[in-house]
């Protein structure tokens, strides 16, 4: 089972989403909290996925999730937003999020979406899609990983562009016919020839580099 979280101000929000994830067999809803509650309700169910809002009043999502990715096992976290204010997305980006979701997204990319973080992947929901690619290339070192695709082995570009279409480490192992605990270690490498950056960076810099083929929306 898929262990969930959502941090959310709305309770409505959060009885929606637990509504939605509820449904899938292999989902557990574990908590539903506000921002001020998060990281110790988070951290306190051992949550493995966190669906967060961008945008809270008493304590900001950014505060959170930086506070969760700083916790010794953290949990994969994607943000939540209604809107596709770039200074917010970028933010939280180089925070650590594993992606970003729209909340009216629909009931089963929800689903979806959890179980490609939960496997390792990265999701972005086409609605943000441009607001974050645009956003992330407007830093001077985002320029500097961009070229540091040249540097990578073919087997790290190829497991760079499976990252571009939003894969988990264990369908990248399945789709190049590899260990997954090898798929782990040419991750790890390319990530740190990148400038270590994150698996959602690293997938942007796949697409604005031509290594995702079609609409960089991956399994979205």
């Amino acid at each position: 089972m898929i262990r969930v979280a959502v941090v959310d101000d709305e309770r409505l929000v959060r009885s929606g989403l637990r509504m939605i994830l509820g449904t899938a067999p292999d989902i557990e809803m574990v908590a539903d909290c506000s921002g001020a509650e998060a990281v110790e309700t988070v951290l306190g169910c051992a949550a493995e996925v966190v669906l967060l809002d961008i945008r809270m009043p008493d304590v900001d999502g950014l505060t959170v999730l930086r506070r969760l990715r700083a916790a010794p096992d953290p949990p994969a976290v994607a943000m939540l937003t209604t809107f596709d204010a770039q200074e917010y997305l970028t933010a939280a980006l180089r925070e650590g999020a594993a992606g970003f979701l729209l909340k009216d997204s629909d009931p089963e990319q929800l689903v979806r979406a959890v179980r490609t973080l939960a496997a390792g992947g990265s999701v972005l929901d086409p609605g943000v899609t441009r607001a974050v690619i645009g956003g992330y290339l407007t830093a001077e070192d985002q320029a500097a990983a961009a070229r540091a695709v040249s540097g990578l082995t073919p087997r790290e570009s190829q497991v760079l562009a499976l990252l571009g279409e939003g894969l988990g480490n264990a369908q990248i192992a399945d789709r190049m016919g590899l260990a997954p605990s090898t798929v782990k270690d040419h991750v790890r490498a390319l990530l740190g020839k990148l400038g270590g950056i994150n698996r959602i960076q690293a997938a942007i810099v796949a697409d604005r580099a031509g290594l995702v083929a079609g609409d960089p929306r991956g399994a979205w």
